[in-house]
């Protein structure tokens, strides 16, 4: 090992296979923006205002039993190389620790993706198949399509495969377990 590869270990903490990093370094910009998928950092791309409404009405919306809470922007981890970090997730209260970063996902009812242009294919084909694969038993994707559309999934357990449980224009009206009833209009929640 280097000295200078001993220094960079000593000041920063981080292992060896971080380096080199991007040409320029890492920035804390760049760091808000990555999960893992399949043992890859994948970038995230910024929050459009779209998505940043989207989240506030379900926030908003959602209204969970006393044993499950709203979450968002923590991530779930499936396993070594899967640590995805869907926008919304419903997860049970009994998991909630003031150190929690990541959640089990035998603790996650409902994981939620608001899919934009540069994670499309990410939230409808490479998410929910590690979604199902561990277990999770509700999938929401929400896109932007002439308004806002929800497209719905509950777990097959038999096949571990979602299928799909309705496309929801106008209103996400549906049951997790509990009633759901959203109206999907953005302009009330700006």
């Amino acid at each position: 090992m280097s000295d200078h590869t001993e220094s960079r270990r000593t000041t920063t903490g981080l292992p060896d296979w971080f380096f080199p990093g991007p040409p320029g370094g890492w920035t804390a910009e760049m760091l808000d923006h990555l999960e893992l998928i399949d043992g890859a950092l994948v970038m995230r791309p910024p929050q459009t205002w779209f998505h940043m409404l989207v989240l506030r009405l379900l926030e908003r919306g959602i209204r969970p039993p006393a044993d499950l809470m709203v979450v968002r922007e923590m991530t779930v981890t499936l396993g070594m190389r899967q640590r995805p970090e869907p926008d919304i997730m419903l997860v049970r209260c009994s998991a909630v620790t003031t150190s929690v970063t990541s959640f089990e996902p035998q603790h996650v009812h409902l994981v939620v993706e608001v899919a934009s242009p540069e994670s499309l294919d990410r939230d409808r084909t490479t998410k929910p198949i590690k979604y199902s694969t561990a277990g999770i038993k509700y999938l929401w994707r929400l896109e932007e399509d002439q308004g806002l559309v929800a497209y719905t999934y509950e777990l097959d357990r038999a096949v571990k495969a979602y299928v799909p449980t309705g496309v929801h224009r106008g209103r996400l009206k549906t049951d997790i377990g509990f009633p759901v009833d959203i109206d999907l209009d953005l302009d009330a929640v700006r």
